[in-house]
């Protein structure tokens, strides 16, 4: 099997040297860049199977940059490094698409565990037939294929994580799914952390709940949450 290719883009070159030198050591065939505009143009030369992907660069920042991937590449894990703390932030990077975040400063063996566990999904999922058709969710009606969601009066675009999530919910009406069996189910491991979970939520809600329409996703303090159809 040949070994995974990992983009680095990250704009502070002591951070981004000491990432491509501990993954290379780690079996990983690395490419860099220190702009925007130049992870772009990387990633459609060098196709990685993940990117770790900063916030903060010039050029183009770090969501540009996700958004303009997953207007052509919807599969491909993305982690974003951010220094920021703000909940606001993070959840940006989610709804344009971003599978997971790590946060400044952070521990190489932390890093190294959300690769593995990003990377085993992916393959799970490229030897599995992709997911097609459309189901229902509350008032939402969910299209696959296009990556979008249609009810009365509204339209949003969905990422292929939050289509897995609202799948799985549909699935189990009423029923309470904790955390881990949503993370087990959805990234397929027990490394996501599960602030990882809630963030992808808190993205997920804000595009199906908006104030005109009713809560479809209900927390479950201390356990997970709850899919109300009615």
């Amino acid at each position: 099997m040949e070994p995974f290719k990992i983009l680095v883009a990250e704009d502070d070159r002591n951070i981004r040297s000491g990432l491509v030198d501990a993954l290379e050591l780690e079996g990983y065939v690395m490419e860099e860049a220190a702009a925007g505009a130049g992870a772009l143009r990387k990633f459609t030369a060098f196709r990685p199977d993940l990117v770790l992907l900063d916030v903060m660069m010039p050029n183009l920042n770090g969501y540009e940059v996700c958004r303009r991937i997953r207007r052509s590449d919807v599969a491909t894990p993305i982690i974003m490094l951010t220094a920021k703390g703000e909940e606001i932030d993070k959840v940006l990077g989610l709804e344009l698409g971003a599978d997971d975040y790590v946060t400044k400063p952070f521990g190489l063996r932390e890093l190294s565990a959300r690769i593995a566990a990003q990377l085993r999904r992916r393959r799970v999922e490229t030897a599995a037939p992709p997911p097609s058709g459309e189901f229902a969710f509350g008032p939402w009606r969910v299209d696959v294929k296009k990556l979008s969601a249609e009810t009365a009066g509204a339209a949003v675009e969905l990422t292929m994580r939050e289509i897995e999530l609202l799948r799985l919910f549909a699935a189990h009406p009423g029923e309470v799914l904790d955390r881990s069996f949503i993370m087990r189910e959805i990234w397929g491991n027990a490394l996501t952390s599960s602030r990882t979970l809630d963030q992808h939520l808190v993205a997920l809600r804000r595009k199906i709940e908006p104030e005109h329409l009713p809560r479809l996703i209900e927390t479950v303090y201390g356990v997970g949450y709850r899919f109300r159809p009615e």
